[in-house]
């Protein structure tokens, strides 16, 4: 079983990559393989509702998100790590995290349906929950089992030495990790048993506006 972790950070190696590194070193203590994906900081156009990837099956933009669609069906889980701009998850991620997952609904790809996901978001001081739970909105309208640690995943700190000296912070990424591989576990036991996965209905869309 393998883990994405997705470092939404502008900094390859910053606090964002040094939180998401406590949560891969859990997950590969307990048997789950991981990878690393940088978005890096390359300007992320943001979702232009053209189609293409309802057609095609991939953004009209050739960039980050394209490349992450195709290698995402490979993997049983991912982890979402975000630096905190304004209350809310950096630009570029924003885009990311739009773009990547309307592709993924449009195209019929289904990267995302019951695989566990989680969000992890680094501050300096303030605005991590509420970028926690913009970040969760992405997971829950598809169909995610969203996993949660002991307390909300944020961690604190200007600088990754300072993110490491968040004792609690460090604490809540393992719990993370432990608690995905957990689930993991338990899926794939649910699967050599036999489970049946959920009915599905037929989409049905339904606007406001008559």
């Amino acid at each position: 079983m393998k883990v994405l972790l997705v470092n939404g950070s502008p900094h390859e190696k910053g606090c964002t990559y040094t939180a998401l590194m406590e949560v891969s070193k859990a997950l590969n203590e307990d048997g789950i393989e991981t990878d690393f994906f940088w978005i890096g900081t390359s300007p992320m156009a943001g979702c232009i509702d053209c189609g293409t990837c309802g057609r095609t099956g991939n953004c009209v933009y050739g960039d980050k998100v394209n490349e992450f669609t195709e290698i995402a069906g490979h993997y049983d889980g991912f982890i979402f790590g975000a630096a905190v701009h304004y209350a809310s998850a950096n630009g570029a991620m924003t885009a990311f995290m739009d773009r990547v997952f309307y592709t993924d609904g449009r195209s019929g790809r289904r990267n995302f349906y019951l695989k566990p996901a989680a969000a992890i978001v680094c501050a300096r001081r303030a605005g991590t929950t509420a970028t926690f739970d913009q970040l969760n909105k992405y997971f829950s309208i598809s169909q995610m089992p969203i996993i949660s640690s002991n307390y909300w995943n944020n961690v604190h700190g200007l600088t990754p030495e300072e993110v490491v000296q968040d004792l609690e912070g460090m604490k809540i990424m393992r719990t993370l990790g432990r608690n995905m591989a957990w689930f993991l576990k338990c899926k794939e036991a649910g699967a050599k048993a036999g489970v049946p996965l959920p009915k599905k209905e037929e989409a049905v869309y339904t606007n406001f506006i008559r």
